[in-house]
């Protein structure tokens, strides 16, 4: 898995670092899933703007796979992210 960061897109406010893994990345869309390393409470939707290992940035969408087992206590899910259009540096 890959680390890189997780913001608010609006005020760019970091949330925090994560772990990603692409399932998807073509020119247009993408996807995947990401875990936070330290425990932070996220909503479900848009508005977040996700940070790749390389400094590229694109915004997204998430939502928490409940089908997934949480790995730890303080919980830590699994969110599906997904986004579309290309990531600017």
């Amino acid at each position: 898995m890959a680390t890189g960061r997780l913001y608010q897109s609006r005020e760019e406010n970091l949330i925090g670092v994560v772990n990603y893994q692409f399932q998807h990345e073509s020119e247009h869309r993408w996807w995947g899933e990401l875990t936070i390393v330290d425990y932070v409470r996220i909503n479900d939707g848009s508005g977040y703007l996700m940070e790749l290992e390389d400094g590229s940035r694109g915004k997204c969408n998430l939502k928490k796979r409940v089908n997934r087992a949480v790995t730890s206590l303080p919980p830590r899910y699994v969110y599906h992210f997904s986004g579309s259009g290309k990531f600017d540096y």
